[in-house]
């Protein structure tokens, strides 16, 4: 591609993950397909995510303390809501998280924090998907995209 030319490309080749994504961009391009595009690949980098997390903390004793919490919060008023994300956040969460992490050997303080931290957005995430919230753009109908997920489940 030229140096005028606009495009988005992503490309991975890591472990079990290759793919390889391009858009280009040209004047005909409407801000709906570049949001369409941006969409898929956002529902790959969640994946991934929650994998790689859980390639260094117990995601399923996350998981595990997480159904706990939410096995009577299973409402969807916005009080209710407001209850699940308030156990999610809660103590509870919080030292079952510190606890995992914890167990991580030789991590520095500040690796600690951030590891903590992705691991308390995926509990959140969780909780709200749980509740049949979509919390993400990569959860929306887009009819284009129905086949390629499809495909991949």
């Amino acid at each position: 591609m030229g140096e005028d030319e606009k495009y988005i490309q992503f490309i991975a080749n890591y472990d079990d993950w290759v793919a390889i994504r391009k858009m280009k961009i040209t004047e005909t391009t409407d801000s709906k397909t570049v949001l369409e595009f941006l969409a898929s690949l956002g529902s790959g980098f969640d994946r991934k995510i929650a994998q790689n997390l859980g390639k260094i903390i117990d995601i399923v004793q996350l998981d595990n303390a997480l159904n706990e919490v939410l096995v009577d919060s299973a409402g969807k008023s916005a009080e209710e809501l407001g209850k699940i994300i308030a156990l999610v956040k809660g103590p509870k969460i919080n030292k079952v998280i510190s606890e995992l992490v914890g167990k991580v050997p030789n991590l520095e303080s500040a690796v600690q924090k951030e590891i903590e931290q992705f691991a308390k957005a995926y509990a959140v995430r969780k909780a709200l998907k749980e509740c049949g919230l979509q919390v993400d753009y990569s959860e929306i109908d887009i009819p284009g995209m129905k086949k390629i997920k499809r495909a991949k489940a």
